[in-house]
């Protein structure tokens, strides 16, 4: 490189010193006019998007402008220009996502020089501090200061009784909450004021900082409700592989006139009919016979007020009238027979049990009718098939036959055989063997179609009313479509609540392959994120493809230099029965390279969050975004 005592003067630089072959110069003056083409294709992209660049917040126009090159560069196959340019020790552009132009323009720079064309100082490598600069100012910005032993924030989704366990939310942030996801889908806007107020006590108590984001529940297609079958409760004990019973099923026996007051864990709820329980005491026994013609017992072990702890090493289906009589142990040691017999009072139906295996039809319904089982004739030919509702009719306006069909985060996949005004049928081709149950308010993926539903639901809309007043951020799911986005602007300008944070949502095959659209929207509002939330993703997408396709919402995020919330089953073995597995460590390590992970609800949720705290702050020390940052090893 020429210093500044050399200016004016033409000096060739080292690579065109002795030995510096023709064949060498003529490498780099090729490379140099491949990057000044595509250079100037570049600034004629962002020319020609004009139009959409002229609609995005002032604050953000650096980042829609190299958001725009980014797309350009990355839209062809780099490969070849990326390892002739690794080949003699130049910048690859693999790690160009928040500074295209600098970095392209530092590059070819220093080819200039190497060709002897500059009679000024060579251009230093490119830097990325104008692009980490915006990308740490949104971040600030939507997700509020991190803590000062980890960049990285944590956000945890709040269970419904967190609205009244003001212990749990004050926990949660000792140990390093920063963001609170409030789920609109769940409970109602009397419970979230509850858990905002908690939050708010918490914050004051501890000094810690949080943040709070509500999600909006959108158009989530589920599986309707499923028709009752016959009232009918079923007890059954623990056993070993051989059948030997290792505990005894708990059952809890109450007066049907009050409302189950169980005390602790029990197998089954067994309401009993008038006073009879009065008569009960501790060591009698209940003898019945169930719904199979089946003699059992049940031998009570303690009173707690009015209800009494029994047990039972037999297993049992019980419908209400069963009659059951009280046989009392008398000083030999013999149980006989006491007072009159009690009744099984009234038992809540339980729904039908509709089991799908492949091969199967299921007829899904327009209009909300219960869902049913396959009905059969005595000879076992099929006289109607399986059927169950979904929550959004508006769907058969698009859907097409040959499409997929995925219910229960992809438990049970189908192909789409028919559809007509009022029902479609299905043919199943994705289940275990031994078959899969079909249950109500489960999610309905549809990757192939092209579906044409409102961003916002009319519960959304009536949701964000309450949001704007109590939320930092707004939770925008299942987006398809920019409109999606303009949808919500449009009810914030309107609530005039325009500097909420958005949180934009890739949970659907159609937001990934629109998310470039997406973005430049998201781009018009001034305080937004993204979240990549990976399990309807991963459904819709495939899981084989999810680790590629999360990669790529990264380096666009990045690109635009927008905070990512890193999203769905983070630590969930952890959080859920208190152990981890490998895999999922090293997921939540992977998360280091956004800027906050989400944790989900579970009994051991204060082990995960203090879990990923531990490993986020060990791991900000060697990552940041893509790049590798070389701390010294420890050997």
């Amino acid at each position: 490189m020429m210093s500044r005592q050399d200016h004016g003067e033409h000096k060739k630089s080292p690579m065109q010193g002795e030995g510096h072959h023709h064949g060498e110069e003529h490498h780099f003056a090729s490379l140099l006019e491949e990057l000044e083409v595509l250079q100037q294709e570049l600034i004629a992209l962002a020319q020609s998007s004009a139009t959409t660049l002229q609609h995005t917040n002032p604050l953000h126009l650096a980042s829609a402008v190299n958001l725009t090159h980014y797309l350009g560069l990355r839209r062809r196959d780099m490969r070849p220009l990326q390892e002739r340019l690794a080949a003699v020790g130049l910048s690859s552009l693999g790690r160009a996502e928040s500074h295209v132009h600098t970095n392209l323009n530092a590059i070819i720079g220093l080819l200039r020089c190497a060709l002897g064309k500059h009679r000024v100082d060579c251009m230093l490598p490119a830097t990325d501090e104008v692009g980490a600069m915006l990308l740490e100012r949104n971040t600030h910005n939507l997700l509020g200061e991190a803590p000062a032993h980890r960049r990285t924030h944590i956000m945890v989704t709040l269970p419904g009784e967190a609205a009244d366990d003001y212990s749990l939310i004050k926990v949660m942030l000792v140990h390093g909450m920063d963001c609170a996801r409030i789920n609109c889908a769940h409970d109602d806007p009397e419970i979230w004021a509850r858990m905002v107020s908690q939050i708010i006590l918490a914050r004051r108590e501890t000094g810690k900082r949080c943040r709070i984001l509500m999600d909006l529940g959108g158009p989530k297609l589920r599986t309707g409700e499923i028709a009752p079958g016959p009232a009918v409760l079923k007890w059954r004990p623990q056993r070993d592989k051989l059948g030997k019973v290792t505990a005894p099923a708990r059952i809890w026996l109450h007066p049907e006139s009050e409302a189950s007051s169980c005390t602790a864990p029990a197998d089954a709820c067994l309401p009993v009919s008038g006073d009879w329980l009065s008569k009960v005491s501790s060591r009698d026994i209940i003898e019945l016979t169930d719904s199979r013609g089946a003699l059992r017992t049940l031998q009570i072990i303690d009173q707690v007020g009015t209800g009494f702890w029994a047990e039972s090493n037999q297993t049992a289906y019980v419908t209400p009238g069963t009659e059951l009589k009280l046989m009392r142990v008398s000083m030999s040691g013999h149980p006989r027979r006491a007072g009159h017999a009690g009744m099984v009072g009234m038992l809540p139906p339980a729904p039908e049990l509709i089991r799908l295996n492949a091969g199967d039809s299921l007829t899904i319904t327009r209009e909300p009718l219960p869902g049913k089982p396959a009905k059969f004739d005595a000879k076992g030919r099929l006289l109607r098939a399986a059927s169950i509702a979904c929550s959004l009719p508006e769907i058969f306006r698009t859907v097409q036959p040959g499409e997929r069909i995925l219910i229960d985060d992809g438990r049970i996949g189908g192909i789409i055989r028919s559809v007509s005004k009022n029902k479609m049928e299905v043919e199943i081709t994705q289940a275990r063997e031994g078959g899969e149950k079909l249950l109500p308010n489960k999610g309905i993926n549809l990757p192939d179609s092209r579906l044409e539903l409102n961003g916002l639901t009319a519960q959304d809309i009536e949701h964000l009313d309450f949001v704007v007043q109590h939320a930092d951020m707004v939770g925008l799911s299942f987006v398809r479509n920019p409109a999606d986005i303009e949808l919500l602007q449009k009810h914030l300008k309107r609530l005039k609540a325009e500097k909420l944070g958005i949180v934009l949502k890739i949970e659907t095959r159609a937001a990934f392959d629109n998310l470039p659209e997406l973005l430049l929207t998201l781009l018009r509002s001034q305080t937004i994120g993204v979240m990549i939330a990976r399990g309807d993703l991963a459904v819709e997408c495939g899981y084989e493809r999810l680790a590629e396709l999360q990669e790529e919402i990264l380096w666009l995020a990045e690109a635009a230099h927008l905070p990512v919330i890193w999203a769905t089953q983070v630590l969930e073995g952890l959080s859920k029965s208190g152990k981890p597995s490998r895999a999922e460590i090293t997921d939540a390590a992977m998360g280091v390279r956004a800027e906050c992970v989400m944790l989900n609800k579970g009994t051991h949720i204060i082990g995960a969050i203090q879990a990923l705290d531990d490993i986020l702050h060990r791991m900000q020390s060697h990552q940041k975004k893509k790049s590798s940052l070389l701390r010294r090893l420890h050997w």
